[in-house]
């Protein structure tokens, strides 16, 4: 019954991981429901305050902020959200293997790239890949604020700024519902009309007291509102895809164990059967 006894410890072994992967879904299912409640608490603020902007590139203002102007992309940035911890199923490798792509795609035109990366697994990536990384903010926790993340963003808008990049996107995961997620690349700079068509005219402001002062803060608190809801929602989708990720490992601990169980029932049989057979072999061979 040795082959009985090492099956024996191997379904306790997975009865044991079960129970993590079970307590790792529930925990994910608590925090997945706080940060959407996050998420949805952001999003009002960051839908009007876009609308707004796209409002100005729109409109003949007295004063023409340096993120509007449109020119040829030669060099581009990306601000990359990633998760801090795995264990999230596929969520950072599509996110990764759609922004290969985009680089792909403006590598064909002789377009460079730079890189700030917001979470471990965007650092832990590009450093096995290559690629030209400018900063890095890691270990951001569950609820970032926006001082946590504006440093990394005040090195990409400086390089904007300075001619090094002509356009700067952010990459991260859209939350669509608990069971799909999807990745997401958008511009940030420079700075995109609105597209509504309904909403297309031209609109002019009467600024007071100052055009420059008043866009100049409008803009950047677009910008950090733009990052901070970006990594939100990437963290509604880590628990999201976390909680998926640990249900399924649950559910493949107990088919596994299913399996073992009849394994070890169909062994533990076939020696009581061989043992049978021994007794009655011995008592033929004495009588």
């Amino acid at each position: 019954m040795a082959a009985g006894r090492e099956i024996k410890k191997k379904i306790g072994s997975v009865q044991n991981t079960q129970k993590v992967t079970s307590a790792m879904q529930m925990v994910a299912a608590s925090k997945m429901r706080r940060t959407q409640d996050r998420m949805i608490a952001a999003r009002p603020y960051a839908i009007h305050i876009r609308d707004v902007i796209g409002h100005l590139a729109n409109s003949n203002p007295e004063y023409e902020h340096k993120y509007m102007g449109v020119r040829e992309v030669k060099n581009i940035g990306y601000i990359v959200v990633s998760t801090d911890k795995g264990q999230c199923g596929g969520l950072n490798a599509n996110l990764f293997r759609a922004m290969i792509k985009d680089m792909t795609r403006w590598k064909e035109k002789e377009v460079g790239s730079a890189l700030a990366l917001i979470g471990n697994k965007a650092a832990s990536f590009f450093r096995s890949v290559g690629g030209n990384v400018v900063a890095a903010i890691s270990d951001i926790g569950e609820n970032p604020g926006v001082d946590d993340l504006i440093g990394g963003i005040r090195v990409m808008l400086d390089k904007f700024e300075a001619g090094d990049i002509d356009r700067l996107d952010v990459v991260s995961n859209e939350f669509v519902n608990s069971m799909t997620q999807t990745p997401k690349i958008f511009q940030l700079l420079p700075l995109n009309p609105i597209t509504d068509q309904n909403l297309q005219h031209r609109w002019d402001y009467i600024y007071e007291p100052d055009a420059r002062d008043l866009i100049n803060g409008l803009v950047q608190r677009y910008i950090e509102s733009e990052v901070y809801e970006a990594v939100i929602e990437n963290t509604a989708c880590e628990q999201s895809a976390r909680m998926i990720a640990m249900k399924n490992a649950t559910d493949n601990a107990e088919q596994m164990i299913e399996d073992l169980t009849l394994l070890y029932n169909n062994a533990r049989q076939a020696s009581i059967t061989q043992e049978i057979a021994e007794i009655v072999g011995g008592a033929a061979a004495l009588s």
